[in-house]
């Protein structure tokens, strides 16, 4: 793979960086049913048509545009929902840098998947440390599904 960041997180999903074309085509071959990108369309290195590539080879595309610096719960949410549309199913997750995914994925593996902390943060822990803007995000999330 091309992408940065590439992590197969269990048997049925896999995170990484911005997926390049080639990368697009061995998706299939990996089972792939869904490509989640949670990367902005002025992402660097963006890949123009990402959505047709992804669907021209049978396979869902949902892309949640979530800005860096403005994370927000109800994005998560929306995640959090195509994840449970789409349960059963091998699903492939990423943004630019596999930095707002790891995040995402480090919450849906705590809240949804009822993971202790230090088993919920991989990939996240492997990739980076969540800024304050993400640190406070994280918690806002958090503190929503605790209420």
């Amino acid at each position: 793979m091309d992408a940065v960041n590439t992590v197969q997180v269990f048997d049925w999903l896999w995170t990484s960086g911005q997926l390049s074309e080639a990368d697009i085509q061995q998706l299939p071959g990996l089972g792939i049913d869904l490509v989640i990108n949670l990367a902005l369309p002025t992402s660097p290195n963006v890949l123009e048509k990402e959505g047709s590539l992804v669907t021209g080879l049978g396979m869902a595309y949902v892309h949640i545009p979530v800005v860096w610096e403005q994370p927000r719960v109800e994005q998560f949410e929306q995640f959090v929902g195509v994840m449970r549309a789409f349960k059963g199913k091998r699903i492939w997750v990423h943004c630019a840098k596999n930095m707002r995914v790891s995040a995402f994925i480090t919450l849906y593996r705590r809240l949804v998947l009822g993971e202790g902390e230090e088993e919920a943060s991989y990939p996240m822990n492997t990739i980076w440390k969540p800024d304050d803007t993400w640190k406070q995000f994280m918690d806002d999330v958090y503190r929503k599904y605790a209420a």
